[in-house]
């Protein structure tokens, strides 16, 4: 087999192909990476419907205070939830912003509140720190990941912009 020079391309489904390994040697770079990503979007989507459930349960039925219309602090909690699903970068980025106001709602009550509202308090603090460390565990993976990758070729930045 003739050798191939150093600048040509390799085909990645060719034989000659080496698959990458991961840093423990057991699996390819791409699976891993495809791994963290699910998992970090599974936290962030299952901590954001749990403060969505919470802040329901919490102003509707558990503790209402006054004519229960603090409920509608969820609202903003239910528009990036497309977006987290649909691995957008971008949604994971200001969410990881926005859920700090969450945060600060949640301590304020914990430490202030009585009843049943300070543990309900604390459990929102707790979804809100899991919210925000999946999701900028998730930005920072995939611009690492893209980093490692490199520029996409023109057929797929067409591809990916529409």
């Amino acid at each position: 087999m003739p050798a191939m020079p150093a600048s040509a391309p390799v085909d990645p489904a060719s034989p000659d192909a080496a698959a990458p390994v991961g840093l423990l040697g057991s699996a390819p770079a791409a699976t891993r990476a495809d791994a963290v990503t699910e998992l970090t979007r599974a936290i962030a989507v299952t901590s954001l419907l749990g403060l969505i459930v919470l802040g329901l349960a919490w102003e509707l039925w558990l503790a209402p205070t006054g004519q229960r219309t603090l409920a509608l602090k969820v609202l903003p909690l239910i528009i990036p939830l497309a977006g987290l699903l649909k691995h957008r970068l971008y949604t994971y980025r200001w969410v990881s912003l926005m859920v700090w106001l969450y945060f600060i709602e949640g301590t304020v009550r914990a430490t202030s509140g009585h009843g049943p509202s300070v543990p309900l308090a604390w459990i929102e603090v707790l979804l809100c720190v899991l919210l925000f460390v999946a999701c900028a565990t998730h930005v920072r993976w995939r611009l690492q990941q893209a980093k490692h990758r490199g520029p996409l070729p023109a057929d797929r930045q067409e591809a990916s912009s529409r």
